[in-house]
């Protein structure tokens, strides 16, 4: 336990220090392998089967890759587990993404907000107004803050560094694939369904955190009502409690693949702005801060249990 609290405190630390890398990106190389499979398994085998083999084969080798490393030396676990929790967390590169959105909305730069926060989000933001960028943003800080963080924090928790890494790639497996177009609905069937499996209880704790940490009452009322009311199993309970934490409406129409979405409602109280994206990121910093605090409690009461 004290391993894997020192373990995730540098996981952390790196990420905070170094955010993303903004060369040879891990994930870009990923995305073109994930792709390569795509274009020679999907013409083939345009099935929920063929789906499952292209994200086995897509995630087994790089699974298989860091299991051995791990392994490869009696210290090679330490290198290996924060490296991959590194990798999987993506906090300071989503605070720089909400910032990019957040200051030229704050100062009246419409068409660089909508630029900017189209950049993190797949709806046509060309239209958006004010109002609109915000709650795009927001939403995304929100939903991002249980896949690029709290994910993968509680993968780790569970398998370590393996876990960790698994769960960054379903996710951005799911992003690719797992969309209900023709080219994708049955073939990203597999990508979208394991990926809500392991999402499943982290975006509970992400919701539970957003509530512990914002307006309670609301946050949870919000989630208990509204969550349901939305498609995805997980990104419902995280948004509608990160909307009633914050005190702001958002969902509602949104243009998605130039076809409009009318979303239910996620939230209370007042229109989002520049500050609500700013507002987003805090919520998620406190919960990195509570959740790291947790692990340190549980890391002393194994040491306290170890002495006795």
């Amino acid at each position: 336990m004290i391993s894997l609290f020192v373990k995730l405190l540098a996981g952390i630390a790196l990420d905070h220090l170094l955010g993303e890398p903004r060369r040879w990106h891990p994930l870009v190389g990923f995305g073109r392998w994930a792709g390569w499979l795509e274009a020679r398994l999907r013409p083939q085998l345009p099935t929920r089967a063929g789906g499952l083999l292209a994200w086995l084969l897509a995630i087994g080798p790089w699974l298989a890759l860091a299991l051995w490393l791990r392994v490869s030396h009696p210290a090679a676990h330490w290198v290996v587990d924060i490296g991959l929790l590194y990798f999987a967390l993506g906090a300071r590169s989503l605070a720089q993404h909400a910032e990019a959105i957040a200051a030229p909305l704050a100062a009246g730069d419409l068409d660089m907000a909508r630029e900017r926060v189209g950049w993190i989000v797949s709806r046509d933001t060309r239209a958006l107004d004010d109002a609109g960028v915000a709650k795009a943003g927001t939403e995304s800080v929100l939903e991002n803050g249980n896949d690029a963080v709290f994910g993968a924090l509680f993968w780790f928790c569970v398998a370590g560094g393996a876990g960790a890494l698994v769960f960054r790639l379903a996710n951005t497996l799911d992003a690719m694939w797992g969309y209900r177009t023709e080219r994708f609905i049955r073939f990203g069937w597999a990508a979208a369904r394991l990926d809500d499996v392991l999402n499943w209880l982290p975006a509970r704790l992400t919701a539970l955190t957003y509530a512990l940490l914002g307006r309670s009452r609301d946050a949870l009322a919000c989630w208990r009502a509204q969550a349901p009311a939305w498609d995805s199993p997980n990104a419902g309970p995280v948004m509608a409690a990160g909307a009633g934490a914050l005190g702001v409406q958002l969902g509602g129409a949104a243009i998605y693949h130039g076809r409009e979405e009318v979303r239910p409602p996620l939230g209370c109280g007042r229109t989002p702005d520049a500050a609500s994206v700013r507002a987003a990121v805090q919520l998620m910093q406190r919960g990195m801060l509570l959740w790291a605090g947790a692990a340190a409690a549980g890391a002393v009461l194994a040491a306290l249990a170890g002495t006795r």
